[in-house]
């Protein structure tokens, strides 16, 4: 983002016309049928060097003469570029606003919805894997969070003619194979169906890399944490056919209502939630894990003739259990998190529904979100209250009744509030994105280094007042308020969508 005051307003510089000396220059031998006449200004102008050597040019008779000025020449100074803006060093200043560096997006667009939707999931579609022709559609699931419970809703969006940025003096000659050279607005369009309660979380069924989607005829599962303590499950395959179908109509009956509730929880709310990967798309290998406000985790899992809700919670948290990850790489195995500052490692198959491991303390506050990477199978990260972000080595920590506390492969404190979202990356293992309570969504790779001369200059050279930029920082979106969460697109590679109190944002930098 750059930095720029909203009065500046920029103009194009353009060289004056030269302002021309008397006009023609009349013959002095110039005669007509009438007879030879005398030259009134004879005495006047002798000749132009005087006009443009004379102070006043004035004849007898008051008339003015116009000087020959010189050309004004054009400047070949450029104006000041912009300032890029650093959060947490520079402030905006009353009539400042910030400008989106277009230069620095591939793509990058903004859209508003009637309700806020606090959280949401990318939806796998049939358009193809590693898609690199522009424009892009991307589908997602989402719930609202209306000012009545009886407003709110659950959507599935699609966003489509996601054509490239057009930056400032683009000719349009691209080596990509696409037809981008419009500049056309994104178009949203969605599909909703009644939902009571505001809806803490959404996460959809998670299908195998390269499948295509389920047909309409099979179910496409969400799962919705709403505030009133349940937990609804949905078909939602109809409602992403009657966006691509003209004309569709979808059984009701079918959508329009959950799948399957989960009462598990009471009436206690919750946020945390995440699906098992089945590595098929069989719905009747799914497992679902759901945490609330009370410390309880609870497993719901499928069988050929539904789903099926255990009674039994897991208890080793001791406050509001804040996100879920199942592992990557061991089907039993699963992480959480929790306002009690811990990270807690389960097996669903150790009795007792006890940890087996744990971070303790894992932040100096609550920890917020965690993320498991899918590549490595034993990296995790974990977003704090205080706004710190930490890599564990999962082959560090200990067992239950250790006392040896592990100390994070990594540690970042750039964001100024709480952190609100965090994602590895898909496919490459050292990349990550985290949203914040500052308005900031963050772009980092692990892999970046600096060198020793980096390391030797860096304070000296560092402004007063100025922050320390973490090499390992690739890029900072701003321009959303609230940011809530942030997810990458696996099927178009750097594509990252984010939400916030005023719409969502989908972009894809040239850092990633």
């Amino acid at each position: 983002m750059s930095k720029r005051s909203a009065s500046d307003r920029e103009t194009d510089g353009q060289a004056f016309a030269k302002a021309s000396g008397s006009g023609a220059k009349r013959d002095e031998n110039e005669v007509n049928d009438i007879g030879e006449f005398e030259d009134a200004w004879e005495d006047e102008i002798e000749s132009e060097e005087e006009v443009i050597d004379g102070e006043t040019g004035d004849g007898e008779d008051g008339m003015d003469v116009d000087e020959v000025m010189p050309a004004i020449e054009e400047s070949e100074e450029l104006p000041p570029a912009p300032e890029a803006f650093i959060p947490g060093t520079h402030v905006l200043g009353k009539d400042e606003i910030l400008e989106p560096d277009d230069s620095v997006y591939i793509m990058r667009h903004s859209m508003n919805v009637t309700w806020p939707c606090l959280s949401f999931d990318v939806l796998r579609d049939s358009l193809g894997d590693e898609r690199q022709r522009y424009p892009v559609t991307a589908y997602l699931v989402a719930g609202t969070q209306a000012d009545q419970a009886s407003k709110n809703e659950l959507s599935v969006f699609k966003m489509s003619s996601l054509h490239r940025t057009q930056k400032d003096g683009d000719d349009s000659d691209s080596d990509e194979d696409d037809d981008d050279t419009l500049d056309e607005d994104a178009i949203l369009e969605f599909r909703s169906v009644p939902h009571h309660g505001g809806v803490n979380r959404v996460r959809a069924q998670p299908l195998p890399p390269a499948s295509p989607l389920p047909p309409a005829s099979q179910p496409y599962f969400t799962a919705t944490w709403a505030d009133n303590g349940k937990v609804h499950i949905w078909d939602i395959r109809p409602l992403i056919e009657s966006l691509d179908v003209p004309g569709y109509s979808w059984d009701k009956s079918r959508t329009n209502k959950p799948a399957f509730t989960i009462n598990s929880h009471g009436r206690a709310e919750g946020f945390a939630m995440d699906w098992a990967s089945s590595g098929n798309a069989n719905p009747s290998s799914l497992r679902l894990l759901t945490g609330d406000v009370h410390s309880k985790i609870y497993l719901t899992t499928t069988t050929p003739s539904g789903f099926n809700a255990l009674s039994q919670p897991f208890t080793s948290h001791t406050s509001s259990v804040e996100d879920l990850q199942w592992s990557p790489s061991e089907p039993t195995v699963f992480a959480s998190c929790s306002a009690d500052r811990s990270v807690q490692i389960w097996d669903v198959r150790s009795k007792g529904r006890r940890s087996v491991a744990g971070i303790e303390p894992a932040h100096e506050s609550d920890v917020n979100v965690i993320s498991w990477n899918r590549s490595t199978g034993y990296l995790l990260l974990s977003g704090g209250d205080e706004g710190g972000i930490k890599v564990w080595d999962l082959r560090n920590v200990q067992k239950k009744g250790t006392t040896v506390l592990p100390s994070p492969v990594a540690s970042f404190k750039w964001h100024t509030a709480p952190i609100t979202s965090i994602e590895w990356h898909p496919t490459e293992d050292s990349i990550f994105a985290a949203s914040g309570a500052d308005d900031q969504v963050t772009l980092w790779d692990l892999g970046v280094e600096p060198d020793d001369d980096e390391m030797g200059t860096s304070m000296n050279d560092t402004p007063d007042g100025a922050r320390d930029v973490p090499p390992q920082l690739l890029f900072v979106h701003q321009g959303q308020k609230d940011v809530k969460e942030v997810h990458w697109h696996s099927q178009i590679p750097g594509a990252v969508l984010s939400t916030a109190l005023d719409g969502f944002n989908i972009f894809k930098t040239i850092s990633v």
